[in-house]
């Protein structure tokens, strides 16, 4: 039960009765290395496979090592849950679990908490020896009351104490074992999940952690008034649950690349962590370049030889591949990037998402560089895209850039287990002979595509360059020559266009607000869409996937709505800012180029707060469009 304050008073027996509930945000936040982010992976994988919508969005700090109890310090996890499909983090949280007083404050600062939210927060702080953290906690614990918060002070590190003599390696199985019973949570699935986690460590490890969860389960059981039932939706085919950037690791091993060649970079290392785990059991391998350059370098060395390698990488990564990738253009070597954005520029915000380097990738080399662009927008994309990239990237001999980012790479979703397809590989390499007189650059007039030789190949030996060169391979720089080849290279992206089908309109084909997105903005804008037409708010969305060359049937989707305007995350000026004027305004990076495509005068709505859209923020941007249009 809890006093007057709503802090926890003395224990009571657990509420008889479950309220029922359709969904709930739960934040896990502590300093980092306390493992709060481990204890809501479990959470949210346990919650998926008991059949429930399940998004992840991880807390990082900027710091590898910061101070802890400090707001930098933060480190953690959050986990929006449901009885139906849950496609992005949604706005504030129903429940924080905090290790320490401090980090609470890094997220009320970013406005993701409410009235009524509930803080379960360790109490070791308010008899802790020093005076100063006493006077601290009891300061935050008054004013989360002030702010209505609804507190309960739990003591994790005194009731771990009973189990394990260093609590901050088992606390956060504690705290899972107390959500658990918090959520009615099926406690078998969770002992599953602690020995998936520790499986390979040693038994006696194995049996501590398991005794912490099933302690934190007992004493909620017993103290805690706190007690929810989600009901959950049988699946009618098999889930698998995973993260982006584990999604795209094995997308690459389904496609058959048999090469990654990577520098670690955040928050796209992690891929190659997965990759490195597994790969060689797909027969292929991974390897570390001493740096960005030296990586895509020796990616594009192995696809020249025969096979499509990929590289990993985020924006400063890119910066430094630039070169490279203009070669690859030129020489028209097959590759796939991947590209797991994060805020910028420079080394910017290496552990918050940000939509940045869409205008990198198009254009971010000398001269006319063409290249295939697209950005999936859910966990399951991530996984069959890569797939689309190496057979694209095969099939017109360019590069494929595909552009995921932060909130993909570590937010963690169900969905169908693939079932894995031959035709999903790399065919053999071609050494058979090529034809008596055939080119290494035979581009086909009307579409731009040549068949391409590999080293090794009866009469495919030719010389690869950047420089300009003719069919033959041979450096020019006859005018008519550069300004045909340069043609075709861009014609080969007209080509693939013409395979592509217009985009779905989510809601009414016309009306009165149209809203664009990409990548993984799609959940929380088809969700705002949603809500404002339930409000009777005339606004549908489309959600592109290919951003070059664009989906066809844009300015003829566009011209059945009065107004249309992108929500994306990356950086716009706003009409209200000082010196900003229509003329003067830039524009955030796909209205920019839908501006320029269409000719329409695409509006938008984006920041750089580096933290993941939430629905409530686009439906009061639409609602605030609406009544303009009104």
């Amino acid at each position: 039960m809890k006093d007057g304050n709503g802090s926890l008073a003395s224990p009571s027996p657990k509420t008889s009765k479950r309220l029922v509930i359709k969904e709930h945000i739960l934040e896990i936040v502590s300093d980092s290395g306390e493992g709060a982010q481990k204890a809501g992976q479990s959470f949210g994988a346990v919650s998926a496979k008991m059949g429930n919508g399940v998004w992840t969005v991880e807390i990082i700090p900027a710091d590898i090592q910061p101070p802890p109890r400090t707001k930098e310090s933060a480190s953690g996890i959050r986990i929006r849950f449901g009885s139906g499909k849950i496609t992005n983090a949604g706005d504030e949280a129903d429940i924080l679990v905090a290790f320490n007083e401090i980090v609470p404050y890094n997220r009320i600062e970013q406005n993701v908490y409410r009235e009524g939210t509930i803080v379960l927060i360790e109490n070791k702080w308010a008899t802790d020896k020093s005076d100063e953290i006493q006077k601290s906690y009891a300061t935050a614990i008054q004013d989360f009351k002030d702010r209505k918060f609804v507190v309960y002070e739990i003591p994790m590190e005194e009731e771990c104490l009973k189990l394990t003599p260093n609590p901050k390696k088992g606390k956060n199985m504690w705290v899972l074992g107390m959500l658990c019973h918090i959520y009615d949570r099926d406690m078998e699935k969770a002992a599953a999940q602690v020995g998936y986690i520790f499986r390979s460590k040693s038994k006696a490890v194995v049996d501590s952690n398991l005794q912490l969860l099933q302690a934190g389960y007992d004493w909620a059981r017993e103290h805690l008034d706190l007690s929810y039932e989600l009901p959950s939706v049988e699946a009618k085919e098999e889930l698998v649950v995973m993260n982006g950037n584990e999604a795209l690791s094995f997308g690459i091993q389904a496609a058959g690349i048999e090469l990654c060649s990577m520098y670690p970079i955040t928050p796209a290392t992690s891929t190659s962590h997965h990759l490195a785990e597994c790969i060689q059991s797909s027969g292929g391998i991974i390897h570390q370049a001493e740096d960005e350059i030296a990586a895509v370098g020796f990616a594009i060395g192995a696809s020249y030889a025969g096979k499509t390698s990929v590289t990993i990488t985020s924006g400063p990564g890119l910066a430094l591949k630039t070169e490279f990738l203009g070669l690859a253009v030129m020489a028209e070597v097959p590759l796939v990037v991947i590209d797991v954005q994060r805020g910028g520029p420079s080394t910017g915000l290496p552990t918050k998402v940000e939509q940045s380097d869409l205008l990198a990738v198009l254009y971010g080399q000398p001269g006319d560089a063409p290249k295939v662009v697209l950005a999936p927008s859910t966990i399951e994309e991530c996984f069959h895209f890569v797939i689309l990239a190496r057979r694209i990237a095969e099939s017109f001999r360019m590069p494929v850039i595909l552009l995921s980012d932060a909130n993909l790479a570590t937010g963690v979703q169900p969905f169908p287990r693939p079932q894995l397809r031959e035709e999903w590989l790399s065919p053999p390499v071609d050494q058979s002979p090529r034809a008596e007189g055939a080119m290494p650059y035979g581009w086909d007039e009307k579409t731009g595509l040549s068949q391409r030789p590999v080293p090794g190949q009866a009469g495919g030996e030719y010389t690869l360059t950047g420089l300009a060169h003719s069919e033959q391979g041979k450096v020019t720089y006859l005018p008519e020559v550069n300004q045909k080849t340069s043609a075709l290279r861009s014609r080969k992206l007209a080509t693939f266009g013409r395979t592509l089908k217009p985009p779905r309109i989510h809601g009414d084909e016309e009306g009165g607000l149209l809203v664009v997105g990409w990548g993984s903005t799609l959940g929380a804008i088809e969700e705002a869409v949603d809500i404002a037409r339930e409000q009777g708010g005339s606004v549908s969305s489309i959600h592109l996937r290919f951003l070059s060359p664009l989906e066809p049937g844009l300015l003829d989707i566009f011209k059945r709505f009065k107004k249309v305007m992108t929500v994306e995350i990356n950086y716009s000026d706003s009409l209200d800012d000082p010196m900003i004027t229509p003329e003067n305004r830039r524009y955030a990076q796909l209205a920019w180029i839908l501006r320029a495509q269409t000719l329409v005068d695409v509006d938008c709505f984006s920041n750089v707060y580096g933290q993941p859209l939430g629905p409530g923020k686009i439906l009061a941007r639409i609602n605030e469009e609406l009544g303009k249009l009104n």
